[in-house]
Parts: structure tokens; C-alpha cells; sequence
């Protein structure tokens, strides 16, 4: 693939439309504090606001590193001409990590626990509900979808993914966003299980900001890719 101008501006597509949200969301979880406990608690000797921010700044980083790998290989090829075969091997290393890094949100809920009070079946029946409904996306993924393509191979191979088409099987029979609207379903459990304040907010940060990632950098991607 050729590079050209138009393709090192395509890197930035719709990153000032990012950049302007993310900036929206963090000031709302910076005055929040007066509303939402997240700062009370304590976990291994690290207070829960360390917790808080280590998850959301987890969150950051994971979207971040996405946006600019898949951009950087998809318009000027960074990541074959560096690694040749094993590029989506290397980037999905990363990814996988990152991804991982989201799992910061079950320390910080339990440092966190009981500055909620809800009620049991409210907390029992909404978890379970959640579980299913993510472990659902999860098994269709893993069934259907591959991880390689949640992953973004598309990204590394836009000629080959013209031809595979779009799943329809599964979670994605009702949806084509399936990962978008219930793979961050899970990320609201341990605040529930656990009624921490500070957990249910970081959660609705993360799963705000995905789709924030889904229609700054995947959408048009998708579009660019799909043409």
C-alpha cells in the first residue's frame, strides 16, 4: 500500500473528536469525588483512589495503544515493515496485555466494598444477568468471530478481511456492536457483587469510553477497510 499524505492524516481521523471526550469524561470523574466514594479503602497497602486511577488510566492506554497500531499499520504498514510476518504476533502481545491491565477494576472494588448499600436481589440478579449476557459475547467470539479478528487483523489484512464477510452467528444474530454493547458488561460485576461506588463508576467510564474508541477509530476504520 502505497503511503501518501492523505494516508498520515488518516492516522488522526476523528482524534480531536477523542481527544474532546476523554477530556469530558476524566473532568466528570475529577468532581465526582465529592459525589462517588471512590477515594475511601484500602487494598495490599494501596488506597482505593490508586486502584480507581490505575484502572482508569488502564483503560486509556488499552485504547490508545489500539488506536495508534492499528492506525500506524493500517494506512502506512508500520508493523510489517518492522516485523514482517510476526507483526500481529508482536501487536497482539501488547493488546493482550493491556486488555488484562482492565482486570485492575476487582482489586479497586474490593479495596472499595460496602460504600454502596443495595439490595441483594437487585445485586445477585443484575450480576447474573451481566455475566450471562458478556459470557454469551465471549463464547461467541471465541466460536464464531475468532480472537484474532476482535483483535483487529483486519487492520493488518484489509485485502484478505473484504472477503470474510460479517458473523452473523451467536451474540452477533442480534447485533453487529455484540462486543461493544455486552463485552463490558462483566467490568460492572465486582461493583455490584462487592457495592463499591468507585468500581461502578470506573466501570461506566470504561464502558463509555469504548464506544468513544468504537465511533473515533473503529468506525471509520471499518469503513476505510469495508469500502
Amino acid at each position: 500500500m502505497d503511503t501518501s499524505k492523505s494516508d498520515v492524516k488518516r492516522i488522526f481521523e476523528r482524534q480531536a473528536y477523542h481527544l474532546a471526550a476523554l477530556i469530558i469524561l476524566m473532568s466528570i470523574l475529577f468532581y465526582s469525588d465529592e459525589i462517588v466514594s471512590y477515594q475511601e479503602g484500602e487494598f495490599l497497602g494501596l488506597s482505593s483512589g490508586i486502584w480507581f486511577w490505575a484502572s482508569i488510566f488502564a483503560a486509556i492506554l488499552h485504547q490508545a495503544y489500539t488506536w495508534l497500531f492499528w492506525r500506524l499499520e493500517l494506512y502506512l504498514g508500520y508493523l510489517t515493515k518492522k516485523f514482517g510476518k510476526h507483526s500481529f504476533t508482536v501487536f497482539k502481545v501488547l493488546f493482550a496485555f493491556f486488555g488484562l491491565s482492565r482486570l485492575l477494576i476487582f482489586p479497586m472494588a474490593y479495596s472499595n466494598r460496602h460504600t454502596l448499600e443495595l439490595p441483594a436481589l437487585f445485586q445477585w440478579g443484575l450480576s447474573s444477568i451481566l455475566l450471562l449476557l458478556s459470557g454469551y459475547l465471549f463464547y461467541s467470539v471465541i466460536r464464531w468471530f475468532g480472537i484474532n479478528r476482535a483483535a483487529g487483523l483486519d487492520h493488518f489484512k484489509p485485502d484478505e478481511a473484504k472477503e470474510w464477510g460479517f458473523v452473523d452467528k451467536g451474540i452477533f444474530r442480534f447485533t453487529s456492536n455484540g462486543m461493544y454493547l455486552f463485552g463490558f458488561l462483566f467490568l460492572w460485576v465486582p461493583g455490584l457483587m462487592l457495592e463499591s461506588s468507585g468500581a461502578l463508576l470506573a466501570a461506566a467510564f470504561s464502558h463509555t469510553y469504548i464506544w468513544v474508541h468504537y465511533y473515533c477509530t473503529e468506525k471509520p476504520d471499518m469503513e476505510y477497510i469495508y469500502q
